[in-house]
């Protein structure tokens, strides 16, 4: 964009010569204000302006490049090709001088919503105790930096415990709403000792901020969640899933679900069954990885409309640490969906390294 004024008046040039004299082709110098505007700041769009009118001068009354008598110079049809260059460079200015305000204000907006998912999405520790921990975010609109797909991980006095969640909707209602969700994590993480306990805490309080909203929205503002706990010293987990896609356990030779059919309601909605929260607990063992991910992925749809075949990628990339792992899924969801996303995407990667094995550098949260 900063050499199209420039690629402009060439081809202004190159026309010049090869039309006949009663087609003045250097009338469309008239825009190059305009078009300097695109890219560059008033002054810039000021001197092209100067440039254009002088340009035009030449181009009227030069013999021996545009076939023309010197008198065209001042030809009424010229002067007022000179008046309208004149008065479209000031329209120009003013469009430039808009537009760095607008581009600044923008700046100024992105550096505050990176300082929000900082805050909202914190990088997660790369190593705790045996755990190698990677997190992946990717907002559908690269523009928005921030959206409702969340993830945390807190070591506590009962184990490591991790949690990913979706929050419905868009927009700053969600991530409100994901904020809230968060800051109730982080708290009753290290108070409540079982983990059915600490997902209805989390419930409770996202109960009680929804119904602050009134109308029909409180019954609307729901999250899908996944609470697991890494007990320190023992080679499981335990899974409270809050109708979220299941956890991924990957195995060397072995890519599955964790998926036992008793997924409770998203959170905001348990409360229309009343039924407890249901634990499940899996072998997790030394070697073994797990992958939390929000539908986001799952639900990425490729050019011929179909969905991304999640299990089947990872049973290809079964060997690779977490950091790896969450690299190549990076990249083959973008070249998947042609680098268009439909929704925000969150992924949380934890490995269980074997005793012996070398720890991979750490490297930035995603």
């Amino acid at each position: 964009m900063r050499w199209l004024p420039v690629l402009y008046v060439a081809g202004v040039l190159l026309l010049e010569p090869v039309t006949p004299v009663e087609w003045p082709v250097s009338f469309v110098l008239i825009a190059l204000p305009l078009v300097t505007a695109f890219a560059h700041g008033p002054v810039a769009v000021a001197g092209a302006t100067v440039f254009g009118v002088f340009m035009e001068g030449i181009l009227a009354g030069t013999p021996c490049c545009a076939g023309r008598p010197v008198g065209y110079l001042w030809e009424r049809y010229y002067v007022a090709a000179y008046f309208c260059t004149g008065l479209v460079g000031v329209l120009g200015t003013i469009l430039a001088a808009h537009r760095i305000r607008r581009e600044r204000t923008l700046a100024d907006v992105r550096f505050v919503a990176d300082i929000a998912q900082r805050v909202l999405l914190r990088p997660v520790p790369h190593r705790i105790g045996d755990l190698l921990l990677e997190s992946l975010y990717l907002a559908a609109a690269a523009e928005a930096r921030i959206g409702g797909d969340l993830y945390e991980a807190v070591p506590t006095p009962y184990g490591v415990r991790l949690l990913i969640g979706d929050v419905r909707g868009k927009g700053l209602l969600a991530v409100e709403t994901a904020a809230a969700l968060l800051g109730a994590f982080r708290e009753a993480a290290h108070d409540e000792p079982a983990l059915p306990d600490l997902a209805d805490r989390v419930e409770t309080s996202m109960t009680r901020r929804a119904t602050q909203l009134g109308g029909y929205e409180a019954g609307e503002r729901f999250v899908t969640a996944v609470f697991v706990e890494v007990p320190a010293g023992a080679k499981l987990i335990r899974v409270v899933n809050c109708g979220h896609p299941p956890p991924v356990l990957i195995r060397s030779g072995e890519v599955r679900e964790l998926d036992s059919g008793r997924s409770a309601p998203p959170l905001n909605l348990g409360m229309l069954l009343g039924e407890p929260y249901h634990v499940d607990t899996y072998a997790f063992r030394p070697g073994d990885q797990l992958l939390l991910y929000t539908d986001g992925i799952s639900e990425t749809r490729g050019p011929g409309g179909s969905f991304y075949p999640l299990l089947q990628r990872l049973r290809s990339w079964r060997s690779l640490p977490s950091q790896g792992l969450l690299e190549r899924l990076h990249h083959d969801l973008m070249d998947y969906s042609g680098d268009r996303l439909q929704d925000d995407i969150a992924a949380l990667a934890v490995w269980r390294r074997a005793d012996g094995v070398a720890v991979p550098p750490p490297s930035p949260a995603g």
